[in-house]
């Protein structure tokens, strides 16, 4: 472990090996991150975790040997303290009620691309943070360490840098909409740039108020398009 130091050495479980690459390159991107390895089969993570000790497991469920969810309890069994983050194609209803029942951190649906995660693991490195350095003298202490960092803040304030009047248009253009709704379109129905479109967009997918969609075109990243959740 690498408390001490600061830095969340993360282990990468996929069986697709170039989906695993991918996922590493997204990790990496993150401070403080660091990927110390990865595995393609439910065995050889519960070897990697014994041998490398990652703080944080990004785990897919569908491996070749195993039921991703059956390593969880292994791990346990076997004394490892380690986190885990679902990353997975399974929609199940069973299979989040076993994620949540299994402690997982956080659960996402491929397809996914480094925005759908980079918010995910800043979430995970401030609770983390909390749950390291909290003193608990009561119950507001315990209050504090199991809120989401992804939670509004106090009062409704938005985060530094945004605007309650650029929200409220941007909150209408997708409420209004007739499908969804891309960065690029946002910021030309409200007279913004695409950049801040963009930031007001992922923090309302942040906070739970809108959902998104990745459109995959004949070539480059895919768009990701927003729509209001009602």
């Amino acid at each position: 472990m690498t408390e001490s130091a600061g830095t969340i050495d993360v282990l990468v479980v996929d069986d697709d090996f170039m989906v695993a690459r991918v996922h590493r390159t997204f990790v990496e991107r993150v401070a403080p991150f660091r990927v110390v390895g990865t595995a393609h089969t439910g065995e050889q993570a519960i070897e990697a975790v014994d041998a490398l000790r990652p703080d944080l497991v990004l785990l897919d469920l569908y491996l070749p040997d195993l039921f991703g969810l059956d390593v969880i309890p292994r791990l346990r069994t076997a004394g490892h303290d380690c986190d885990v983050m679902v990353i997975t194609a399974a929609r199940e209803a069973d299979a989040v009620r076993g994620a949540v029942r299994q402690g997982v951190v956080d659960y996402l649906l491929k397809p996914f691309d480094y925005e759908d995660l980079q918010p995910r693991l800043e979430r995970y490195a401030t609770q983390r943070g909390r749950l390291l350095t909290t003193v608990v003298r009561g119950q507001a202490d315990v209050d504090r360490v199991l809120a989401g960092a992804f939670a509004p803040p106090a009062g409704g304030a938005l985060p530094k840098g945004l605007s309650v009047e650029t929200a409220q248009l941007v909150e209408r253009a997708l409420r209004e909409a007739d499908g969804t709704v891309s960065a690029a379109e946002a910021a030309t129905a409200i007279g913004i740039s695409r950049v801040s479109a963009r930031r007001y967009l992922e923090y309302f997918h942040a906070i739970g108020n809108a959902d998104v969609a990745l459109r995959y075109g004949t070539a480059g990243r895919p768009e990701r398009r927003y729509t209001w959740r009602a």
